[in-house]
């Protein structure tokens, strides 16, 4: 990055342990700040952000808004999903009913997802 100019972060305490590289969802827990696993079976927990460094539960976790998500094996050009999995992505949008569809970014390369997490909706019968 330019001098002078910074990722965007954010602290948050981590609600559950999370790993390297996990998408996360941030939330409210009586006026503090959480980071726990984004995950598409849950409507509550949409993607905002990933980390970089794995981090046990209680301890903070620095949250990246911006940038490239790291990962290994991506398709150059194709679209992330959030994932069924907790704290994943996928190529394959969710379709099983209630399921979050939220496009996370597009792979530049093996292993960056440029990251511009998008609006969500919600697939119903």
């Amino acid at each position: 990055m330019p001098e002078g100019v910074s990722a965007e972060t954010q602290v948050a305490e981590a609600s559950e342990a999370l790993a390297e590289n996990d998408v996360v969802n941030l939330w409210d827990d009586s006026g503090t700040l959480k980071a726990r696993k984004a995950d598409a079976t849950d409507d509550t927990k949409p993607v905002h952000g990933y980390v970089k460094e794995g981090v046990t539960l209680g301890n903070n976790a620095t949250v990246f808004t911006d940038g490239f998500l790291p990962g290994t094996g991506l398709t150059i050009g194709s679209k992330y999903f959030l994932s069924t999995t907790p704290g994943t992505v996928t190529t394959t949008a969710p379709s099983g009913e209630d399921e979050i569809v939220q496009p996370v970014g597009v792979a530049v390369s093996a292993t960056r997802i440029k990251f511009e997490p998008m609006p969500i909706y919600i697939v119903r019968a």
